[in-house]
C-alpha cells in the first residue's frame, strides 16, 4: 500500500505531461476522470444517506443483503414490494443531499459554468439528475420487485446508469463544456 501511495506523484506527473503533449485530444478524458472523481464523492454522500435511512427508519435491507452480512446493518422482514418502495424513498433522500454536493463540485472542478444564470443552471442540473435517477431507479426497483434482486446490487446499477446519463446531459446541455 505504501508503495502505491509513493507512486501517486509519478502518476500525476505523467498525467500532466500527457495533458500538455496531447492537449485538447486528452481534455475530454481528463474532464471525464474529474467528473468520475467528483461522482465518487457524490456517490459516497448518496450511499451514506441511503444506508443511514435503509438501516434506521426505512428498513429496506433484505436478510441476504451484503450490507446486512458484511456491515452488520439490520435486515427488514418485509415483502419485496415494500422493500422496493422504501428503497425508492431512501434513494430519493440520498439523491437530494448528493445532488447539492455534486452540483457544487461539478461547477467548481469539472465543467465551465456560465451558460445560464446559477439558479437556472441549478434547476437544470436537478432536472437532469431527476431524469437520470428516475430512469435508473425505475430499472432498479423493477429488478428488486420482479427478480428479487439484492438491494445493494440494485443500488450499484442505479449509480452506474445515473452516472452515464448525467455526464452527457451536463456536458452538452447544462454547462459550457
Amino acid at each position: 500500500m505504501a508503495y502505491a501511495l509513493a507512486l501517486l506523484p509519478l502518476v500525476g506527473c505523467i498525467w500532466l505531461l500527457a495533458v500538455v503533449v496531447l492537449g485538447e485530444r486528452i481534455s475530454w478524458l481528463f474532464q471525464f476522470v474529474k467528473y468520475g472523481a467528483n461522482g465518487v464523492i457524490a456517490t459516497y454522500v448518496q450511499a451514506s444517506t441511503f444506508y443511514l435511512l435503509a438501516s434506521t427508519c426505512l428498513l429496506c435491507l433484505g436478510a441476504d443483503d451484503w450490507a446486512v452480512r458484511y456491515l452488520g446493518l439490520p435486515a427488514a422482514a418485509v415483502s419485496d414490494g415494500a422493500r422496493a418502495m422504501r428503497f425508492a424513498f431512501a434513494t430519493a433522500a440520498g439523491f437530494v443531499v448528493a445532488n447539492v454536493v455534486c452540483w457544487l463540485m461539478n461547477r467548481w472542478c469539472v465543467f465551465t459554468p456560465g451558460k445560464f444564470r446559477w439558479y437556472v443552471e441549478f434547476a437544470l442540473f436537478f432536472a437532469a439528475s431527476t431524469l437520470a435517477t428516475v430512469i435508473a431507479l425505475s430499472l432498479s426497483a423493477a429488478l428488486i420487485q420482479l427478480a428479487g434482486l439484492m438491494t445493494t446490487v440494485a443500488l450499484g446499477i442505479e449509480v452506474i446508469v445515473s452516472f452515464l446519463v448525467n455526464f452527457f446531459i451536463r456536458k452538452f446541455f447544462i454547462f459550457k463544456g
